[in-house]
C-alpha cells in the first residue's frame, strides 16, 4: 500500500525536482501540496505549487494550499540561487484559482480525513505551515505519523548564515515550536545532505526532452548550475530537498540517532542555528531522529531513478 504524505513545498528548483519525483513514485500517495513562503514569497510559492502540477499534469492532483507570511515576515529568500520566481525565470503560465485554503487548515483536513492512515508530513520548506497546523488543531502532533524536515545542521556551518540553515532561518520560531512537539520527527540536516552535488552529467541522465518531464527539468535547471557556479563556484548543484524525500521513500539508505533538538530564536549571530545536547550525559531528552550518514552513491542513484520514473509515468 502506498505511503499516504502531505509534501510541504516552498518552491525552489530543488522542491520542483522532489514534486517531480514524489508525484509519481508508486510507493507514494500524495495527499496533498501545501506552499510556504521560503524560497520565495508565499503568494509566489502558492503559484509555483500550481504551475508545477499543471506542468507534469500527474495522473492523480493532489488538494493543493495557499501560502501567507509567517508571523515575522520573511528575513531572507533564495532568489539568489533560484531566481527572481524561484523557478530560474521560468514564468510558467498558471490557470487562476480561487478559494484555496491556507495550507495549516489543509494539513489538518487531510490528516484528520485519514484517521486509518498514518500520514507522513514531508516538510521541505520552513516550518511555518506545520506550526501552524499543531496550533490550529492541537490533537495533530499525535495524530501525524511521522513529520520528516529537511533542515538544520548537527556539526558543520549553516548555509545562509555561519550558524543557521535556510529553512529553520526563515521561521525560527516555528521552527522550535515543531521541534518541541509530541509528534514522530524526522531530521534530515546539511551535514548529509551536502554530501550530494549533482553535475552536468545529470543531463545525460534525465528523461528526454520530448517528454514532459524532460522538458520541464531542462527548463529549470540549466539557471540552478549557473547560480551554483557564481555564487560558491560549484560546478554542480545540492539538492536537499531530494535528498530529503529520499529518505521518505528508502529509510534503508539513511542511519539516524535519536537526538535531542532546539532551535535558538534570538541570538545575534545564531538566529535559527539548531542545537543539540551531545554531552556526554545530556540533560534535555531526545525528541526526534536524525540522519547522520547516509549511503551517497545509492541516494544518488535513487534521485536518478527516480526522476527517470517520473517520466515513465507520466507518458
Amino acid at each position: 500500500m502506498p505511503r499516504k504524505v502531505i509534501l510541504d513545498v516552498d518552491p525552489g528548483i530543488d522542491d520542483a525536482m522532489a514534486m517531480c519525483m514524489a508525484l509519481f513514485d508508486p510507493g507514494l500517495e500524495v495527499l496533498a501540496v501545501t506552499a510556504v513562503g521560503g524560497n520565495c514569497a508565499p503568494a509566489q510559492a502558492t503559484r509555483n505549487v500550481q504551475a508545477i502540477i499543471e506542468q507534469l499534469d500527474p495522473p492523480r492532483w493532489p488538494r493543493l494550499g495557499a501560502a501567507s507570511p509567517p508571523d515575522e515576515g520573511l528575513p531572507v529568500d533564495g532568489r539568489h540561487l533560484w531566481g527572481i520566481d524561484g523557478l530560474g525565470g521560468a514564468d510558467f503560465d498558471v490557470a487562476e484559482l480561487h478559494h484555496l485554503h491556507p495550507s495549516e487548515k489543509v494539513i489538518c483536513d487531510q490528516i484528520r480525513g485519514e484517521p486509518e492512515a498514518s500520514v507522513t508530513i514531508v516538510a521541505l520548506g520552513p516550518l511555518t505551515n506545520v506550526a501552524r497546523a499543531f496550533v490550529l488543531d492541537p490533537e495533530l502532533p499525535s495524530l501525524v505519523g511521522q513529520v520528516v524536515m529537511m533542515g538544520g545542521a548537527v556539526a558543520g556551518p549553516g548555509n545562509i548564515t555561519p550558524a543557521a540553515e535556510f529553512n529553520i532561518y526563515c521561521d525560527p520560531r516555528s521552527a522550535q515550536a515543531v521541534f518541541r512537539s509530541h509528534s514522530t520527527k524526522t531530521l534530515i540536516p546539511l551535514d548529509v545532505t551536502n554530501r550530494i552535488v549533482l553535475s552536468y552529467d545529470l543531463f545525460n541522465q534525465l528523461p528526454d526532452e520530448t517528454t514532459r518531464i524532460g522538458g520541464f527539468l531542462r527548463r529549470l535547471l540549466p539557471p540552478a548550475f549557473r547560480s551554483y557556479r557564481q555564487q560558491f563556484g560549484l560546478e554542480g548543484i545540492h539538492v536537499h530537498d531530494t535528498v530529503a524525500l529520499t529518505a521518505v521513500t528508502d529509510p534503508e539508505l539513511f542511519t539516524t540517532q535519536e537526538m535531542a533538538g532546539d532551535v535558538e530564536t534570538t541570538g545575534e549571530l545564531t538566529v535559527g542555528a539548531t542545537v543539540f545536547d551531545r554531552r556526554r550525559v545530556p540533560a534535555w531528552r531526545c525528541n526526534m531522529d536524525v540522519a547522520v550518514d547516509m549511503k551517497t552513491e545509492a541516494v544518488t542513484e535513487r534521485i536518478i531513478r527516480g526522476l527517470q520514473g517520473a517520466a515513465w509515468g507520466m507518458d
